[in-house]
């Protein structure tokens, strides 16, 4: 028998449209966009449907454009049947795992990640911070380099995301600095990211700080489904919630080992619930054995109904 994990999108995934074609065909869709609207107090529809890149990729409002894409999409499948045995998300993500599993109230988390998108925008001046992927090298070889990386600044290793494919991020010219080293070190290719800072790394501390704050005020409620934490790529403890999603704004995104902890959990069928399929090349990766689906509208729903009956 199957055993499902849904796995969320993060932050650079979004677009403008996306999750409209679901929106316009679900009554579970329309009211969680309405409830996120109410918190707001202003469209969430709006936003994600007929606003423009740049104000959509603005970070405050990538965050609740995509927990509330993300959790609308979490809500429907559940609506026709299909429940996930455990679930993850990446770095944003995680939100929208935690609200799936009955452990934090959507409400709350929409005002949540407004929040903490604000912090992140606010921890670092705009120009300071960079972030650069870096491909076809392992993670021991990355980090290696970054000890040399660091004589010019911060350069820290923000996300493990499959073999082979591990973003930096910290000071501009320290990741630069470190581009050009992982390059001549046998990189195949060092990628600059469009990203807002540098997230994932000890320059978002005050970020991190102020988040904190705001989690130590929430009740957060009993797991339904287990969440594995980017932070530890272990599952979550009631006790632990606040300091894992504190810590993980500038600690390392531990994706590669998260999902393979599922993979050892059993879990042989990943749905990445969110727009395109970033996740689901990741999980590939991985694991070519496991099966894989992306949900986003209703082509991919159709792909994923057809594909667990079978």
């Amino acid at each position: 028998m199957s055993k499902i994990a849904f796995i969320f999108s993060g932050q650079g995934s979004q677009y403008v449209g996306m999750g409209k074609e679901l929106y316009d065909n679900s009554d579970i869709v329309k009211e969680t966009f309405k409830e996120a609207s109410e918190v707001l107090g202003f469209s969430v529809e709006d936003l994600c449907f007929s606003s423009t890149e740049e104000e959509l990729n603005k970070t405050e409002n990538t965050q609740v454009a995509m927990v509330t894409m993300c959790t609308a999409i979490s809500r429907y499948l559940k609506s026709i049947g299909i429940e996930p045995s455990m679930t993850a998300g990446l770095s944003l993500g995680e939100y929208s795992a935690l609200v799936t599993s009955g452990v934090l109230d959507f409400k709350v988390a929409v005002d949540l990640v407004r929040k903490r998108g604000t912090y992140m925008t606010q921890a670092v001046e705009q120009g300071k911070g960079a972030m650069s992927a870096v491909i076809g090298m392992e993670r021991d070889a990355v980090e290696e380099v970054l000890k040399v990386g660091r004589e010019k600044g911060i350069v820290e290793i923000a996300n493990l995301n499959c073999p082979k494919q591990i973003v930096i991020s910290g000071e501009k010219e320290a990741v630069e600095y470190a581009a050009g080293l992982l390059s001549e070190a046998g990189a195949k290719k060092v990628i600059p990211l469009k990203v807002s800072g540098p997230f994932h790394s000890t320059m978002m501390k005050s970020a991190s700080e102020k988040l904190h704050n705001d989690l130590k005020n929430i009740e957060f409620k009993t797991f339904k489904i287990p969440v594995i934490s980017n932070y530890t790529a272990k599952y979550f403890e009631n006790e632990s919630i606040v300091e894992n999603l504190r810590m993980q704004v500038m600690s390392s995104v531990l994706w590669e080992d998260s999902v393979k902890f599922m993979i050892e959990e059993g879990c042989n069928t990943f749905v990445e619930i969110g727009p395109k399929n970033t996740l689901s090349a990741f999980v590939k990766k991985i694991d070519r054995g496991v099966n894989v689906y992306n949900v986003e509208d209703l082509t991919s729903l159709e792909k994923l109904t057809k594909g667990l009956e079978g």
